[in-house]
């Protein structure tokens, strides 16, 4: 199962891919709402916060280089609390997967095909991911590596489509929300872009040739992504204003929309579709190929693909079930899904490097330990 490696550069991809994922979409409303134009401060303040959430993790991830986060669990809090944690772990993974179906589906009856049924566009993407995770993460990491092309020059045309209808004057007044505000809203963001960026420790470093190089790529590639979150973020609010942007479901789609250069390049939100739809595919298929790698190892199954397709049943039937409509996704989203995140990607690791210190020394004398 670990023969299959990948290159640093495309695990960088991989990280620019994930960081970004649906936050492309959300975060300026959810921002706008709680700090209206100081949003900017707190992608700034979630981006340099969320550095070192990534130092944790790789400091956690190579103890044992050879080993995916489930197996540090086992070797660090042994096997029975190791399990329960890691099973915490991929039943996270299976709600976020299953999730971002359904903001996939929501996204694309409400917004492009209003007509169309929740369930088939569920399923359509449902296969896509199962398909791309029996194929392996190799296949995954190389289709990332020439998509990101397309998703840069996407977002540079974007970027410079908009720039005409920027207004300065809609980020005026600076810093008029308290510190502990902008902190509470930085959160979210660190949540969702970072701390959820602990589902790639089941990818790093053991499905990788280069770990020194990944180990700085993670770090790169989490700052990439989170320079497109703050762009996005300032480009909404130069553009729509802040009161627009917290009244829109999809503020950064809502964007597109109002592109016009000169009365002939016009309502291109395609293209938003497209960096959304790209970034979320990506984030959808790393979160269920973690999930059935962890399901597998809990388990002890050298073949994960067998369980590929029962479970990408799982995760459509959940979509359906769970998240039926905007206001089911938004309150799993505020509600469930930061408490989810913070205990199994802030207080399980830190407790992690806890009982590694106390048990350090009969550790450092496992043969796969680095």
């Amino acid at each position: 199962m670990q023969k299959e490696k990948i290159s640093s550069f495309q695990f960088l991809v991989l990280v620019i891919f994930f960081t970004i994922g649906s936050s492309i979409l959300y975060v300026p409303s959810i921002l706008a709402i709680k700090i209206e134009q100081d949003s900017w401060i707190a992608t700034i303040v979630a981006t340099l916060i969320g550095l070192l959430v990534i130092w944790l993790y790789t400091i956690i991830s190579l103890w044992f280089p050879k080993l995916t986060y489930i197996q540090v669990n086992e070797k660090v809090f042994g096997k029975v609390l190791g399990k329960t944690f890691s099973i915490l772990f991929v039943l996270m993974l299976f709600l976020y997967a299953s999730s971002l179906l359904a903001h996939s589906g929501t996204f694309l009856i409400t917004q492009m095909y209003p007509k169309t049924p929740m369930a088939p566009l569920n399923i359509l993407m449902a296969i896509i991911i199962v398909m791309g995770v029996r194929l392996g993460i190799e296949t995954i990491a190389r289709s990332a590596e020439i998509l990101i092309i397309v998703f840069f020059i996407l977002f540079i045309l974007l970027s410079l489509s908009i720039s005409p209808q920027i207004n300065y004057e809609n980020i005026e007044p600076f810093f008029q929300t308290k510190p502990s505000t902008i902190l509470e809203a930085s959160f979210v963001l660190i949540v969702v872009s970072t701390v959820n960026s602990i589902t790639l420790l089941v990818i790093f470093p053991a499905f990788l040739k280069e770990i020194k190089k990944a180990r700085r790529n993670f770090f790169v590639g989490n700052i990439v992504g989170s320079i497109v979150i703050i762009l996005i973020t300032f480009l909404c609010i130069f553009v729509l204003g802040s009161n627009t942007i917290a009244r829109q479901v999809y503020p950064s789609y809502a964007l597109a929309k109002v592109i016009n250069v000169g009365d002939f390049l016009t309502r291109i939100e395609s293209l938003m579709a497209t960096l959304w739809i790209l970034c979320l595919f990506f984030k959808s298929i790393l979160y269920f190929f973690a999930a059935i790698i962890g399901l597998s190892q809990i388990l002890n199954i050298k073949d994960y693909r067998p369980l590929t397709y029962p479970l990408g049943i799982i995760i459509v039937v959940l979509s359906l079930l769970f998240y039926r409509d905007i206001v089911d996704q938004y309150e799993f989203d505020a509600k469930i899904a930061i408490t989810l995140s913070t205990i199994v990607g802030i207080v399980i690791p830190i407790l992690l490097v806890a009982v590694y210190m106390l048990r350090k020394k009969k550790l450092k004398k496992d043969p796969q330990h680095l």
